[in-house]
Parts: structure tokens; sequence; C-alpha cells
């Protein structure tokens, strides 16, 4: 009678243990997201973990946060792809809410970045610790990468034009399309890179120069929003919830931006 009752016990915990798994099954859904440089390294971590922790399947694709260029996170909605989570810079995001392609209200900042410079390894590092050493920096310099994205546009936009070198600048400093700053002055394509500091670190070719001087920094949300028409709105904030958790913060830090408290 023991024996009888200690196996119909097993047959009940290994049926409820197929039925969770089963329900885990059913509840697991597809999600689509894009996301925007800054944030690219800590997301291909976490993703991973993400998916076996919920069973769900995340597609995703990168993009820069602004502009025009093919696979540029704007132009990919103008051309009618579609996506259930956006993850950018504030501005970029602010300006999908305007166009009617982010849900408003649903923006949820998960991490904070500086601009970085970097130059090829083994090359002199240029001084950037002071406002005046970046000017003549900017000036010595033969040439210049910077991004196509968030942080190019506030470097050619406004501090360019500030320090008085946009004018000298408009030869040796090149917007970068479609590519890493990283990638192009690791192969020596331009001898100083401007960029995210978590889009710099991590080439094994380059040097990290530093971050800009602290007055005259731009510091960058890369938030996330919901897409407007998204069936998987649930799915997209079970993401951002675990983007959000502390138990993942140490390793966003390792990538070179800064976690963002949830609120």
């Amino acid at each position: 009678m023991t024996h009888a009752l200690h196996l119909t016990r097993r047959l009940f915990v290994l049926g409820l243990g197929l039925c969770l798994a089963a329900a885990h099954i059913a509840q697991a859904a597809e999600i689509r997201v894009i996301t925007s440089g800054a944030f690219t390294e800590a997301y291909k971590k976490l993703v991973p973990e993400f998916e076996k922790q919920t069973g769900h399947h995340v597609i995703s694709s990168f993009g820069a946060s602004v502009g025009n260029a093919p696979d540029s996170i704007p132009t990919r909605f103008s051309r009618g792809e579609k996506f259930d989570l956006v993850i950018l810079s504030d501005g970029g995001l602010e300006a999908l809410v305007k166009s009617g392609k982010v849900i408003p209200g649903s923006r949820v900042d998960l991490v904070r970045s500086q601009i970085g410079a970097a130059v090829r390894k083994g090359t002199p590092k240029p001084d950037i610790s002071t406002v005046e050493a970046l000017k003549q920096t900017l000036l010595n310099a033969k040439s210049i990468a910077y991004s196509a994205s968030a942080s190019g546009t506030y470097l050619s936009t406004e501090l360019f034009p500030k320090l008085g070198v946009a004018e000298q600048l408009k030869d040796t400093a090149k917007k970068i399309m479609s590519e890493r700053v990283g990638a192009v002055v690791a192969r020596g394509d331009a001898e100083l890179g401007f960029q995210q500091v978590s889009e710099l670190i991590y080439f094994k070719e380059l040097d990290f120069v530093g971050t800009l001087p602290e007055s005259v920094q731009q510091t960058i949300f890369f938030s996330a929003g919901l897409v407007e028409g998204s069936n998987e709105q649930e799915t997209a904030k079970q993401l951002i919830r675990f983007f959000q958790s502390p138990a993942v913060a140490d390793v966003i830090r390792q990538t070179g931006v800064d976690p963002v408290p949830a609120r």
C-alpha cells in the first residue's frame, strides 16, 4: 500500500511538472525588438538569459537612433518594418512618439551613456582632458570619425560650433553611416574617433582615450518604448522589467553604460 501511494505521488508530481511545462510553452511569445548602439552590448549579453528564463523568443534588429541611413531606426519605421519594442536615445524615442510610431507615456529610461574618444592601438593618445585641450586635439587631428547617430549629431551641430572649430573640421571630420566609429579607426581610416563609450571599449584594436570634459559632455539616456499596434505589449513590458532588474545591473555596467534605477 505504501509503495502504491508513493508511486501515485510520483506520478502526480510528474504530471504537475508536465502541466507546468506545457503552460510555459503555451505562454511563450515571439517579440521583435530593435535597439541602437549604446545599449547593444548589454542587450546582446542579456537577451539570451531572458529567453532562457521565460521561454520567449526575441527577434533582434539593430540601427542608429537618428539619421536617414538605410538601417537607422527612423528609416526602418518609415518603410513599415514591424517591431514590438524599440530601444534608442531619448531624443530619438521622443521623435518616434511625435510621429505616432511609439505609444505616448510608454518611455522607460534604461541606461545613461557618455561620449568618449579612441585611437588605433599603439598610436599616441591625444589630450582631451580639458575643453582647451580637446579643441587643440580636434584641430591637430588629420582625420576624425564621428557617429551618424545621437552622439555625432551633438558633436557636429552643438559642440564643434561651440568650440569654434566647425569650419576647420569640414575637411577632416567625417560622419560615419551604418558602421561603428571604432571599426573605422581600427582599420586606420581615421586617426581619432568619437562615439558612445559603450561602442568603443570593445574594440581590441583601439586604445580608449577618455570621455569628453564634463562641461561639454552630453549624457544621453537610452530608453525603451512600446510600439503602436504591437500585439506583444505585455511581453515587451516583461523584457523592460528584466533590463531594469538589479540582478542584471552589473552586466550592464561592464558594457560601459550606467543602469537607470526603476522608478
